[in-house]
């Protein structure tokens, strides 16, 4: 194997802000800030806006538009027939 050509992987926290959700794993991520985890060492931090804690698909609060009502209202809007 070539030396120095594979990234460096180290444990990183990744927090999803919308849920206060974290979780630690590898990464080759970068980042200036910091936190300090459950096991009292301190990790590089990665905020993120969505995660499977707070994606709808994965909580489950997946809402359905009504396309149907829409559709119907831009047709009368515009004066479009089917």
């Amino acid at each position: 194997m070539k030396a120095d050509i594979h990234p460096n992987y180290r444990p990183v926290v990744f927090k999803d802000t919308s849920s206060d959700f974290a979780f630690l794993c590898r990464s080759t991520a970068s980042s200036k800030e910091t936190i300090t985890w459950e096991d009292g060492n301190e990790y590089p931090l990665i905020k993120l806006d969505v995660s499977s804690k707070s994606h709808p698909f994965f909580t489950g609060k997946q809402s359905m538009a009504d396309t149907t009502g829409k559709i119907d209202k831009f047709r009368q809007r515009y004066g479009i027939s089917k």
